[in-house]
């Protein structure tokens, strides 16, 4: 049986029953998630790791280059994310025929996405001028984003085919082949970067030529295993190929462009925080990062238990079920708040020791340890929004939250934590963990905000029953 094909419930069942059996669907859809989320960031740590024991301008280069790569491949992800809640859609409706004419248009836009990105990372050349980067750091840089450049059709075409699996319950094939990629990314760093099997020692543009071939062997593996595994026989990429369609186009980017819209909101709002707080000092801004880690690497589970609860949703509406989506969207707020009060405590108890794995700089670990007070209360406000927003995304209402998450995080959270950071009108200056108040206000302010909408909107859930079968042809 499919992950996503659980059984409906029956309605007699008691509802704490109904709960429990909606609650192990999530952790068997989200548990591969999970995984396929660590293994990507952990490409991330063993980039900056070997970059840096190759120099720091290596390092400097590859972080920089990161940070220019990282928020456009976030939106394209978000918008390409569509295709998880429209197939899932389809599959709980069981109208078979639409999928495939769905995942094309996916890959159009994949395509399409992947000129965009190239032609962007590859003419950076004004955006380090205004960063006034030594020359060296400038060139290492372009370099390692013109390798990474080879790797982007693979990159966006993996990301649009993953709505095709998980949208079909199948999340543990981005799992597999994710992991392939870290473990094709590891040894291909330690050649590239460090010179070996003959090859010229290339530091932080071998790192760029790393990702970009563990990412082509990852893509051309997944492409084998669709055209040949009998689970995908129904599904077949050349055989069910369909042109381009501008309303199928329209209808993913019309429920996309606010995810990868959000995203984008979201991730350039700390890249900014951390410009902010360059003025503090590096004690500051390495224990300010030290708590962005911890909280970033804890909050991998609740986003992964928030992209499955998009696909079970997706595909009960699909499925004309819309009890058991209310009944899924409302009980997953008391997981996710369970969640975030033991990764609360966690925080507060283990402060001091999660410091020092970090570093061993006392200066550095007392910040540290200040910031971690505050961000246990930013995942809890933090974990509720996602959950909220994962829902109401499975009920293909994506607009109206992107409007709340703008307002939360830029009229809110940005505005309070640059006074409080700064400034003495409410408080003394409280530095660094101004900001973190600011951000638990306006995550706070979007729980508020996507709660409202998710018990508004879900109860009238016949639009997106109908929605379901409409879109892509």
């Amino acid at each position: 049986m499919d992950e996503i094909h659980q059984p409906l419930p029956e309605p007699r069942q008691p509802l704490v029953t109904r709960t429990l059996t909606e609650w192990r669907t999530l952790a068997i859809l989200g548990g591969p998630i999970l995984i396929a989320q660590l293994a990507q960031m952990a490409n991330g740590v063993i980039d900056t790791i070997m970059a840096g024991h190759a120099s720091a301008e290596d390092l400097a280069a590859v972080g920089i280059g990161s940070s220019l790569w990282m928020p456009l491949f976030l939106f394209f992800m978000g918008m390409l994310g569509a295709l998880q809640p429209i197939i899932s859609g389809f599959n709980g409706a069981r109208e078979v025929g639409k999928i495939m004419p769905a995942t094309w248009q996916g890959l159009y836009l994949a395509a399409a996405g992947s000129v965009i990105m190239i032609l962007l990372l590859t003419h950076v050349h004004p955006v380090l001028a205004l960063l006034n980067l030594e020359a060296n750091t400038a060139r290492i840089t372009q370099g390692y984003l013109n390798a990474f450049a080879w790797g982007i059709p693979a990159l966006l075409l993996m990301t649009a085919l993953r709505g095709l699996t998980d949208g079909l319950g199948h999340t543990r094939v981005i799992m597999a082949f994710s992991v392939l990629s870290t473990l094709i990314n590891l040894p291909m760093n330690y050649i590239f970067i460090y010179g070996k099997l003959g090859l010229p020692a290339m530091g932080g543009v071998g790192c760029g030529w790393a990702t970009s071939i563990s990412n082509g062997v990852a893509a051309a593996a997944l492409l084998v295993y669709l055209n040949r595994s009998r689970v995908y026989r129904q599904f077949h990429l050349i055989a069910d190929w369909v042109k381009p369609d501008l309303a199928g186009m329209r209808y993913i980017l019309g429920i996309g462009v606010p995810i990868g819209f959000t995203i984008f909101v979201e991730a350039s709002l700390f890249s900014v925080i951390a410009l902010f707080l360059a003025p503090l000092g590096p004690v500051v801004v390495a224990g300010h990062q030290i708590a962005l880690n911890v909280v970033s690497l804890l909050f991998m589970l609740p986003l992964s238990i928030g992209m499955a609860l998009t696909l079970r949703v997706s595909f009960l509406i699909g499925a004309r079920a819309p009890a058991t989506a209310r009944l899924i969207s409302r009980s997953s707020l008391i997981l996710a708040a369970a969640t975030a009060l033991v990764f609360a405590i966690l925080l507060f108890v283990f402060s001091r020791e999660i410091a020092a794995l970090y570093t061993s700089d006392t200066e550095v670990q007392a910040v540290t340890v200040r910031l971690l007070m505050f961000a246990a209360l930013f995942q809890i406000a933090d974990v509720i929004q996602v959950t909220c927003i994962s829902a109401l995304r499975g009920y293909k209402d994506t607009r109206i939250p992107m409007f709340i998450m703008l307002f939360s995080f830029w009229g809110v959270g940005m505005p309070l934590g640059y006074v409080l950071t700064f400034m003495d009108w409410l408080v003394p200056a409280m530095g660094a963990a101004g900001f973190w108040v600011g951000l638990t206000g306006g995550l706070a302010s979007a729980s508020i905000l996507l709660g409202c909408r998710l018990f508004l909107f879900a109860p009238n859930s016949d639009q997106a029953v109908s929605a379901a079968s409409s879109g892509v042809r």
